[in-house]
């Protein structure tokens, strides 16, 4: 039996995000700091341009974090970090977990955490690789998580994380048939790679979507942060140059969708 299955996708800022599905609330990389620059190191400094649309306050209760990564400022950030100390679960990276501790439960790769729902069903949330850069960057950018969630009468759902390779979204692709996906574009660069991409570009972004075969596209970290390279109208570029349009939908900060797709 075919039945009509809903996301709710609220955008606050960058790669943060309110995720409600199968009756749970999920938020995305906490990001909850003012405008402001961080020194990360000789020479490089990240800044944030824009405000987060809500505050953690006026979030409200959540089921528990999908954390892609602790070591970047425009992932987790001053707030964001002890923001983390107020929720039930971070599902996240080993090394995330070893260094927050607290609530947070480190996910092998293609390992799942079953998440109760409203009625006595599941939500499984599902670690896929991510690879923040060009391979062999892992040392450097450090270890990054996907998430692919999925449950009876719920869409599957595809969270990339800070991943920069389409190889990594064909494995997800082979796996999963993915419905929904919340791919962080951006075309993020800074002095840690010098030239190189650290998240996808938009014609990359594009190119996952066709890979992916989903029916929704929602991009993240996009915006408000001054190392993306690419934003909203190159998003848009691409998508309609790949003949993808209809999937595309951009939500600038403050913004939410609610997303309806067929599921069995």
């Amino acid at each position: 039996m075919t039945v009509a299955s809903q996301i709710s996708v609220h955008a606050l800022g960058g790669p943060t995000a309110i995720l409600e599905i199968g009756g749970l609330r999920l938020l995305t990389d906490p990001t909850f700091d003012p405008p402001r620059e961080y020194v990360t190191g000789p020479g490089r400094v990240l800044v944030k341009t824009a405000p987060t649309a809500l505050t953690p306050a006026e979030i409200g209760p959540v089921d528990a974090v999908l954390l892609s990564h602790d070591q970047h400022r425009d992932n987790l950030d001053v707030s964001g970090r002890d923001y983390l100390g107020r929720v039930p679960l971070v599902l996240t990276t080993a090394s995330a977990a070893g260094r927050l501790g607290g609530a947070t439960r480190a996910v092998p790769v293609w390992e799942h955490v079953d998440l109760p729902r409203p009625g006595g069903s599941t939500l499984r949330v599902t670690r896929v690789p991510a690879l923040h850069g060009p391979e062999g960057s892992e040392p450097i950018v450090g270890e990054v998580a996907g998430f692919v969630l999925s449950g009876h009468g719920t869409p599957t759902v595809y969270v990339s994380g800070d991943n920069a390779s389409l190889d990594l979204v064909a494995q997800i692709a082979e796996r999963f048939a993915v419905d929904v996906a919340i791919l962080f574009a951006g075309a993020a660069k800074t002095a840690l790679l010098g030239d190189a991409y650290l998240t996808l570009t938009s014609a990359q972004t594009a190119e996952a979507a066709r890979m992916l075969g989903a029916s929704h596209v929602v991009p993240l970290h996009f915006d408000s942060w001054r190392h993306f390279t690419e934003g909203a109208d190159t998003l848009a570029e691409a998508f309609a140059q790949a003949g993808l349009t209809d999937r595309l939908t951009l939500l600038h900060p403050g913004r939410r969708t609610v997303l309806t797709v067929a599921t069995t």
